[in-house]
């Protein structure tokens, strides 16, 4: 792949935006290697948690001038196919069967801001700015609305897609849309730990379920989501995982997951 690497340590995946040069900025072959290399980490057992970061100063600038470029004699046909590409990508990162971490060493803007939300977790460096601009070059952030909405109340939400500013990292974590503001000295050492920790304390059955079932309540009615939910507590009552936490918990023995 000439834009992403993938790096594997201590049951860690880490997918790595590798255009520095060009401050990581998203085009068409980008988004489809970013969806092979997830794709190939999602069926790889030896990864349990899997960490989106990037090189250089820019976590991605969004998407690339070529490539916006290139778009203007796109027929609808060409464009909805495009746009069905990065569909998938954010898709494929928000069905993974496993935690998906983000760490923002530098700015997230646009189709980067969009990659960075659609993380599980997100962790930014203080310098780090946040936004979804496309608005103001007469475009609409339309895939990543679909996240957002379900991430940030209506009001924020509409803030950031309505006006296109850019946030401080400070604010992002206020409002929810990452979870924390780390120095850049201290930010790779945390993200790991973070990471340590799910896979040491946590089932890897039990986070996919998880996963799973917050991806599809959340468009379900009151009485769909508890009926849906109870069928999932059912489910993971009989799961290999389940039964082997239990037996160790009342054996007050510490399992290793």
């Amino acid at each position: 792949m000439n834009f992403v690497k993938i790096e594997k340590q201590e049951r860690i995946g880490y997918i790595i935006l590798s255009r520095a040069e060009k401050r990581n900025a998203l085009n068409d072959v980008f988004i489809s290697e970013l969806k092979r290399a997830f794709g190939t980490l999602a069926v790889d057992s030896s990864v349990k948690v899997v960490i989106l970061k990037a090189e250089g100063e820019v976590f991605s600038a969004g998407a690339d001038l070529e490539y916006l470029q290139r778009m203007q004699g796109f027929s609808f046909e060409e464009n909805l196919a495009d746009s069905n590409n990065l569909k998938e990508l954010f898709l494929t990162i928000q069905t993974l069967p496993k935690i998906v971490i983000c760490l923002a060493q530098g700015h997230a803007i646009a189709g980067g801001c969009g990659l960075a939300s659609v993380c599980d977790f997100c962790f930014a460096v203080p310098e780090a700015k946040f936004g979804y601009t496309e608005v103001k070059i007469g475009f609409i952030p339309a895939l990543v609305m679909v996240i957002l909405l379900r991430k940030l109340n209506c009001g924020k939400a509409k803030e950031l897609l309505l006006t296109g500013k850019l946030i401080t990292a400070e604010e992002a974590a206020t409002i929810g849309l990452i979870n924390g503001v780390i120095q850049a000295e201290e930010i790779e050492d945390y993200v790991m730990s973070f990471a340590q920790n799910i896979i040491e304390e946590a089932s890897s059955q039990s986070l996919t379920t998880t996963k799973e079932l917050i991806n599809a309540i959340v468009t379900m009615n009151l009485t769909e989501a508890m009926d849906y939910a109870a069928k999932m507590n059912a489910h993971a009552r009989t799961s290999d995982d389940c039964k082997r936490g239990i037996d160790a918990f009342l054996k007050k023995e510490k399992i290793n997951w």
